[in-house]
């Protein structure tokens, strides 16, 4: 148990690992302070992944611990609404040794080239569904594509410069730097407004301020009326309420749709199934797109049926989860075709599936449950990753964020 101790707490082996990670996370805080550098970016990616493939077996534990600490240490922020805010230090902690052992395992056969292997197998990983930490991400806004294939030939190609072969690591470099296809994808003809919103948390969910909160979303349609717009996008759940079961509210954005497309997002309920949704409203016909991927232990718990039970009576009053839809919305505004994109589904395979002739998504977010932090970052930077792999353009509007035309190029 001391040797154990010794080893895991060994000062230097912390540093390596430490160092590792913020070479790691370096391009997603460079990206938080408005730095997108190719250059950088690249040499960043190279380095981190030298380091991962480099550094000592019992670094590599330090290296996923202060990763997980560093990219998802938001995740504990939206326990503070529940009630919750005790667990906020052990859900931290949590994600940081799940970081940690995941990084760990990628030297269970402690040999260089099945490190490297290993690593790449990282990329498939998914804990409970959640796949923010993609490996490809480090080659967002890099000189290098976001594809599988990019990245076993930047692993190759470190591995040879771990291995000094420095005339053979060029090789795979070059061969992925000319990997990268154009973009063909352009902006549609249409004029959308994303307006911003700063609503809090809190703030948002307090019913007393339901009114002004409904206000203020009719005056940003008015808004965008105005200003001559031909959709304008309001974010998750700004209607904070069963906006199907508000038939007032509903006629009211129905006559409004006359003059602009509306897409807002509001819950939805019928037969004892609550859905979180946008709500389409375009010459007076309303077309409802429901969520597809929840998010995992906040809209669903992705656990057996016992455990589920167990996780809500005792953390979420109760509560059940949401209900999702069996597949994406698909929906056309002059012309040009979307899909809808809800929030954490932005960022999941399972919306861009079978996209054929669908250039463009909207989606929207509710980011005051983890703001100030560097969730929007991160997230716009997995939708950049999404728009790059899929070639489409992405509009983002988000509550507690920037909104973002996100596009391939």
């Amino acid at each position: 148990m001391f040797l154990l101790k010794r080893a895991y707490f060994n000062r230097t082996l912390i540093i390596k690992g430490l160092i590792t990670a913020i070479l790691f996370s370096s391009a997603l805080y460079l990206s938080y302070f408005s730095i997108e550098n190719k250059i950088l970016n690249t040499i960043f990616a190279l380095l981190s992944l030298y380091f991962i493939l480099k550094i000592p077996r019992i670094s590599l534990f330090h290296a996923g611990f202060f990763i997980g600490l560093f990219w998802f240490y938001w995740i504990s922020f939206s326990f503070g609404f529940y009630g919750l805010s005790y667990l906020v230090p052990f859900v931290i902690l949590g994600i940081a040794l799940i970081s940690a052992f995941l990084f760990l395992a990628t030297a269970i056969i402690d040999k260089t080239y099945m490190r490297a292997a290993f690593v790449f197998g990282l990329s498939y990983i998914e804990p409970f569904g959640f796949n923010w930490l993609k490996i490809e991400l480090l080659f967002v806004d890099s000189f290098f594509d976001v594809s599988k294939v990019t990245l076993a030939l930047i692993l190759l190609s470190v591995l040879l410069l771990v291995y000094n072969r420095l005339l053979l690591f060029t090789i795979p470099v070059i061969v992925a730097f000319f990997l990268q296809t154009p973009s063909t994808v352009l902006e549609p003809e249409l004029k959308i407004a994303l307006p911003d919103y700063s609503f809090k948390q809190d703030y948002k969910w307090n019913k007393k301020n339901l009114n002004v909160i409904i206000e203020k979303n009719l005056e940003q349609i008015d808004t965008a009326i105005k200003e001559n717009y031909d959709v304008v996008v309001l974010p998750e759940t700004t209607f904070p309420l069963l906006l199907n079961k508000e038939f007032n509210l509903l006629n009211k954005l129905s006559l409004k749709s006359k003059e602009i497309t509306i897409i807002a997002g509001g819950l939805y309920f019928e037969k004892e199934e609550y859905r979180n949704s946008t709500y389409i409203f375009k010459n007076e016909v309303l077309k409802i797109a429901h969520k597809v991927v929840l998010v995992p232990f906040g809209e669903a718990v992705p656990l057996p049926e016992k455990l589920k039970n167990l996780i809500n009576d005792t953390f979420y009053d109760g509560s059940s989860d949401y209900t999702k839809a069996s597949k994406p919305t698909n929906f056309e505004i002059e012309g040009s075709k979307f899909r809808n994109a809800i929030c954490y589904e932005a960022t999941k395979d399972e919306i861009y599936e079978n996209l054929d002739d669908v250039k463009y998504i909207i989606a929207t977010s509710n980011n005051a449950w983890f703001t100030p932090s560097i969730e929007p970052t991160l997230q716009k930077r997995m939708m950049k990753f999404y728009a790059k792999k899929n070639n489409i353009i992405i509009y983002h509007q988000a509550n507690g964020s920037a909104n973002e035309v996100i596009k391939p190029y």
